[in-house]
């Protein structure tokens, strides 16, 4: 199989080629073929005279030796692509050293299939039913095809996977190749209203079944992920192309899947639950003590203070672990009056940071942060991801 150059090279050809312009592209494609069209080995002479773009005066000695630095540039950028370019002489009277590419070492090697795996190529291509990766599935299939591989696009392993993806990933994979922001509305579920955002995405990713874009979020100075279903408007380009680099040695699925996993709960926090009541909170206590019975001291058994209504005995004692106090405040406003916080306290505050908010908004309408607003809860929840 011949290797596809430059625009679908399995060496990374194409994403080096990218870089340079159009011109130095041509140059470097004629200059293959060239050397692929001979069996002898051609001089640089004879490559300038034959190949577009090294046109020059060879009596010149300043056009000359641009001509000479051009062709080391061009040399090296084929073996860096892996483009087996060899030197000798066709024969012993020749001084000046020559250069082909010979076909054996060009070509890919051959990629037998045996009949399930081509079956599995198959489904592979049809896996992805959307238009942006139609074309890339369509083209590996020719390209088997064109190696006298027989692969059976409807062919069937009696399990057939299918992988649909948002409306969002066409426009988050096109800004990540282009190293452009992006703005979106992003909605939680938690939330009251979408909160616009403003990201430059350093790669989409699938996880646990649903797909997620990381990136680095513009208003809030720093990195966050965003879950594509949750994206609530169109996502559009703002900005220049080019005006970021991608984060080095980044793996997307251990990002997403550290901000969306269960945080270590190294705290706790002591609440009075109504009885009866709030039993999201009782699902995830550590213990659940009944509080209608003071202690000598005539507070509770759970030594709260003297006028909070755990010492007045109404409702249940129960602990609980958190790991961030605002997080789980939210989380606690949430069931209004059948929980108390008693302690810590860090955590009665953050609450009644909450309470002060919700009524601020209410009486001017003012949008508040989506992510301080939302109501969580305290076993999924670990950083702020969007």
């Amino acid at each position: 199989m011949t290797r596809a150059w430059p625009g679908g090279h399995s060496d990374g050809c194409a994403a080096s080629v990218a870089g340079v312009s159009r011109i130095r592209t041509e140059r470097l494609v004629n200059l293959v073929i060239c050397l692929l069209s001979t069996r002898r080995f051609l001089t640089a002479a004879q490559i300038a005279a034959t190949v577009p773009g090294y046109e020059h005066d060879p009596n010149d000695p300043k056009d000359h030796e641009a001509f000479q630095r051009k062709f080391e540039r061009d040399k090296a950028e084929l073996r860096d692509l892996g483009i087996p370019l060899e030197t000798g002489a066709s024969s012993a009277f020749e001084a000046e050293p020559g250069y082909r590419i010979t076909r054996r070492d060009y070509a890919l090697p051959d990629i037998p299939l045996a009949p399930d795996e081509a079956a599995a190529v198959g489904i592979a291509a049809r896996l992805w039913r959307h238009a942006g990766l139609a074309e890339a599935a369509s083209s590996g299939l020719a390209k088997l095809r064109a190696a006298g591989i027989d692969v059976d696009p409807q062919a069937t392993l009696g399990v057939e996977p299918v992988v649909t993806v948002d409306a969002a990933f066409g426009p988050l994979t096109a800004a990540t190749r282009n190293r452009q922001a992006v703005t979106f509305d992003y909605r939680v579920p938690e939330a009251d209203r979408a909160m616009r955002r403003r990201l430059q995405p350093w790669g989409v990713v699938c996880w646990r079944g649903r797909w997620y874009v990381v990136g680095y979020d513009l208003d809030r100075q720093a990195e966050r992920c965003f879950r594509m279903s949750r994206m609530v408007s169109a996502v559009r380009p703002d900005g220049p192309t080019g005006a970021y680099e991608l984060p080095e040695k980044l793996d997307l699925i251990s990002y997403v899947a550290h901000s969306y996993s269960h945080p270590e709960h190294t705290k706790r926090a002591t609440l009075l639950v109504a009885p009866g009541r709030a039993a999201g909170v009782r699902r995830w206590a550590e213990s659940v003590t009944r509080s209608d019975a003071p202690d000598s001291d005539g507070g509770a058994a759970s030594g709260a203070p003297a006028g909070s209504d755990s010492a007045r005995g109404h409702g249940d004692v129960v602990v609980i672990g958190y790991s961030d106090p605002y997080g789980f405040a939210s989380w606690i406003v949430g069931y209004g009056a059948d929980v108390e916080v008693v302690e810590p306290v860090e955590v009665r505050d953050a609450v009644i940071d909450h309470l002060r908010e919700m009524i601020a908004t209410m009486e001017d309408g003012s949008p508040h942060d989506a992510g301080r607003n939302a109501r969580r809860d305290p076993a999924p929840v670990a950083a702020e991801v969007g």
